[in-house]
C-alpha cells in the first residue's frame, strides 16, 4: 500500500477501504506518511466527504492508534463534554467543576485553538503554574481527588489525532466533518468517559454555518459514541455572536470564574447550566441542581482545588497585555449584528490564536465586548476593547472587524435567537 494511492482515491470521490484506513492512519501515526501526504488527503476529504462506514473506520483507526483509559475504579459516574469551538466558548472553565460539584467526575480532555475558535487549554495555561500535561495516573489522582480534570490527551491517547487535530489547524481542512467528528469521538472514547455531551455550535463563528451541517455533524458523532457503548447526546447552541462579553485567554478565564462566582454574564450562565443538566443527567443524577451549586458556592470550592491540583495558584493576578484600542459605535441606536466570525479572526489577530501549530499565544491578547446584540448604543461609546502585546496589530485586527457591526434605528426591535438551537440523541 501507498500514499500516493489512498490520496488519489479520495480525490477522485472514491470509497477508501478499511485496509486503506487502516494503513493511512498507521503510517502517519508512525511517522512513514508525510505532514504534506496527509494535509493532501485532509483537503481530499474535506472535499469530497466520507460515508457512514469510513468515518466509523477511521475513528476506529484512530482510537487503535494508541491506548484506551478505564475509570471503573471511580465511586463517581462519569461524564464529559466536548464543543466544536466557538467564538468566546469558555463554558469547560466553569462547566466542569460545577458538575463535578452535582457528583460526576468529570474527565475533561481538552484542546488548543483551531484557528479563529479559541482552546481551553491556551486558556487555562494563563494561570500561572497550571499544567495541561498529565499522565495517566496524575490525571486519575486529580479526578479522585477533586472530581474534575481538565488536562490535554496523553501522548498514548489516540496518537493518530494529536498529529491531525494540529495539522488541520494550519491546513485549511478544520470544517470537514468526517474529520471533525472522528477526531472529537475518538479521544472521548479512548479516554473512557461512561456518557458524553456535545455542544455542536452553529452560525457565523463555528465550523458548522447552518443547522443542516450541524445536525450532520450532531447525528454522525451520537452515532459514533452509542456504537461504542457511550451514552451520547448533542445540542445544537447558537455561534452567530460571541459568547460572553470576552474573547481571549486569561480573559475568558476572568469571566468563567465570575460565573462560578455566581455572576457572569447570561448567556454563559445559561448554556453552562444547560449543559450542566444533560451531564448529569445522562451519569444518573437527575435530582441534582447546578444552580444551586453556583449559588452555594460549592462549584467554585471545585474549581480552586482542581486549579491547584494541576499546579496552578488560583488567586494569582492573570495576564494582562500592554496595549489597548477602543472601538466606538458609529452611530446612536440598537445593536442588531456582532458576527462571531469576524470578532474571532480580529483576537486571533491580536495574538489570542495561532498561525502555526509551534507558535506560542499571547495570554492577554484578546477582545473585551461591551454591548451585545439587543442593547442600546450611542454614537461615540465603546463597543469593543481590543488588548494585544504586540500594537502593530491592531490594523490588522480592525481588518477583521469591518462590516461585522450593525447598528439600526433607535427603537428597532430586536429578535434574539435562543441559544440552545436543537437537541440530537
Amino acid at each position: 500500500m501507498d500514499v500516493i494511492s489512498v490520496i488519489t482515491t479520495k480525490r477522485d470521490r472514491g470509497r477508501l477501504s478499511d485496509a486503506q484506513i487502516d494503513w493511512v492512519i498507521d503510517a502517519y501515526t508512525k511517522g512513514d506518511v508525510a505532514d504534506e501526504q496527509m494535509s493532501a488527503l485532509a483537503m481530499a476529504i474535506l472535499l469530497n466527504g466520507m460515508d457512514r462506514a469510513e468515518i466509523a473506520r477511521w475513528t476506529a483507526a484512530m482510537i487503535a492508534s494508541g491506548e484506551r483509559m478505564d475509570f471503573s475504579s471511580l465511586p463517581r459516574p462519569t461524564a464529559d463534554k466536548h464543543s466544536t469551538g466557538g467564538v468566546g466558548d469558555k463554558i469547560t472553565l466553569p462547566l466542569a467543576p460545577l458538575v463535578a460539584a452535582c457528583g460526576a467526575a468529570v474527565p475533561q480532555l481538552s484542546g488548543r485553538g483551531l484557528g479563529h475558535t479559541g482552546g481551553t487549554l491556551d486558556k487555562l495555561e494563563s494561570i500561572p503554574g497550571w499544567r495541561a500535561q498529565l499522565s495517566g495516573e496524575e490525571m486519575l489522582d486529580v479526578l479522585s481527588s477533586t472530581g474534575a480534570v481538565i488536562c490535554a490527551a496523553g501522548d498514548g491517547l489516540a496518537p493518530a489525532d494529536k498529529k491531525l487535530y494540529a495539522l488541520r489547524d494550519v491546513t485549511g481542512t478544520v470544517e470537514a466533518i468526517p474529520l471533525i467528528a472522528s477526531s472529537i469521538m475518538s479521544k472521548k472514547i479512548a479516554e473512557g468517559t461512561g456518557s458524553l455531551v456535545l455542544d455542536v455550535k452553529v452560525g457565523s463563528g463555528a465550523f458548522m454555518k447552518n443547522l443542516d451541517d450541524a445536525r450532520e455533524l450532531a447525528s454522525t458523532m451520537v452515532g459514533l459514541g452509542t456504537d461504542h457503548g457511550v451514552r451520547t447526546v448533542a445540542l445544537l447552541t447558537d455561534m452567530s455572536t460571541p459568547l460572553g462579553l470576552t474573547a481571549g485567554n486569561a480573559l475568558e478565564v476572568r469571566e468563567s470564574v465570575e460565573v462560578l462566582a455566581g455572576g457572569g454574564p447570561a448567556d454563559v450562565v445559561e448554556l453552562t447550566l444547560a449543559l450542566a443538566r444533560e451531564m448529569l443527567d445522562a451519569a444518573g443524577l437527575k435530582d441534582a441542581d447546578p444552580a444551586k451549586a453556583l449559588r452555594d458556592g460549592s462549584a467554585m470550592d471545585v474549581w480552586r482545588r482542581m486549579i491547584s491540583a494541576q499546579g496552578g495558584d488560583p488567586d494569582a493576578a492573570l495576564p494582562v497585555a500592554r496595549e489597548r484600542h477602543v472601538v466606538t459605535a458609529a452611530a446612536t441606536g440598537v445593536l442588531t449584528r456582532l458576527d462571531a466570525y469576524g470578532v474571532g479572526v480580529a483576537a486571533w489577530r491580536l495574538g489570542a490564536g495561532r498561525a502555526r501549530k509551534e507558535d506560542p499565544v499571547q495570554f492577554g491578547a484578546g477582545i473585551e465586548i461591551h454591548a451585545k446584540p439587543g442593547d442600546p448604543v450611542k454614537e461615540g461609546e465603546p463597543l469593543l476593547t481590543l488588548h494585544t502585546d504586540t500594537p502593530e496589530k491592531f490594523d490588522y485586527a480592525l481588518a477583521s472587524l469591518e462590516g461585522v457591526i450593525d447598528i439600526s434605528a433607535v427603537g428597532t426591535t430586536y429578535g434574539f435567537r435562543p441559544i440552545v438551537l436543537d437537541r440530537i440523541a
